[in-house]
């Protein structure tokens, strides 16, 4: 009976490690997103759920890249264009537009409206470049080129949210 007990509990060891490795391995990756001319890196601990664009509440009196409200399997999320915010053209509303729910692994029900999902890199494949501190934007976190020579910029989430920028949608 006991060798049954030391084999279950080996057993349940073993899938644990290889859970905790899955679980290193998918957060060491990094989710890559476009938001109109930039690319952009998330943490995938940061990026949240991702979801195809459904319909928004447009909200008057709000910024121009305030993209309004939508409801999310009966919750409420608050949608930025991420391109827009940035300067950038509002962000096309079509197939390939994605909205990112990077607010609730912080207690906001906040939403990324972005042109398109680029899938997942491996930080190993990037190199980091000097780039200056960008006060105007600190959730603009280190410039990283890939092995192909395209430009991102990692996406700090939590700075993002914290802006009073970003959470000053009155116009």
């Amino acid at each position: 009976m006991s060798k049954k007990t030391d084999l279950r509990d080996f057993q349940q060891d073993l899938a644990a490690r290889l859970n905790q490795a899955e679980e290193r391995e998918a957060a060491a990756a990094l989710l890559c997103v476009e938001a109109g001319s930039e690319r952009w890196l998330l943490n995938l601990s940061d990026a949240g759920e991702v979801v195809p664009l459904p319909p928004l509440a447009e909200v008057p009196r709000t910024r121009p890249w305030y993209a309004g409200l939508t409801n999310i399997r009966g919750t409420l999320y608050s949608v930025v264009d991420l391109a827009a915010f940035h300067g950038d053209p509002p962000t096309p509303r079509n197939g390939e537009a994605r909205l990112l729910l990077v607010g609730a692994k912080h207690g906001i029900n906040s939403a990324l409206l972005v042109t398109r999902i680029l899938g997942l890199k491996a930080p190993e494949g990037l190199k980091s470049e000097p780039a200056p501190v960008d006060a105007e934007r600190p959730w603009a976190g280190e410039r990283l080129r890939d092995a192909g020579g395209g430009l991102w910029r990692r996406l700090n989430v939590r700075p993002l949210l914290d802006a009073p920028r970003f959470l000053n949608i009155a116009s």
